[in-house]
């Protein structure tokens, strides 16, 4: 997995790189040994902002503080691959045949009294 950082309106350090790095790794398991996962951090009205792209999937945050920031966009990245994860699943086991009609008395044969307790 290939990473690159870049910084503008602050100079950066070995601490943030080792940070970023640190966090990027939780995404291997979504991108793979072959991304490349692109940070921007920067500095705007003395709020602290990171910005990731990968694949098809961007997410932004601001704070306070950049070690904060790096956190937030990281988790809301992590959705997104979740949910894409999750629709990329449920459209493989999706049934792709019509919808089976039954006999309004052969549905309720099927239908097991003691599966289902009172709810009053």
């Amino acid at each position: 997995m290939k990473i690159s950082i870049s910084f503008q309106n602050f100079d950066h350090t070995e601490t943030l790189d080792t940070k970023i790095k640190e966090k990027s790794e939780k995404l291997n398991k979504y991108v793979g040994p072959s991304g490349h996962i692109h940070w921007h951090c920067y500095v705007k009205e003395n709020k602290h902002y990171a910005e990731i792209k990968f694949g098809n999937t961007h997410a932004k945050a601001n704070s306070e503080s950049l070690y904060k920031t790096i956190d937030m966009v990281l988790k809301k990245a992590e959705k997104q691959l979740v949910k894409q994860n999750e629709k990329k699943k449920n459209k493989i086991h999706r049934k792709t045949g019509e919808a089976q009609i039954m006999d309004v008395e052969q549905a309720w044969t099927d239908y097991d009294e003691d599966y289902f307790k009172d709810v009053a």
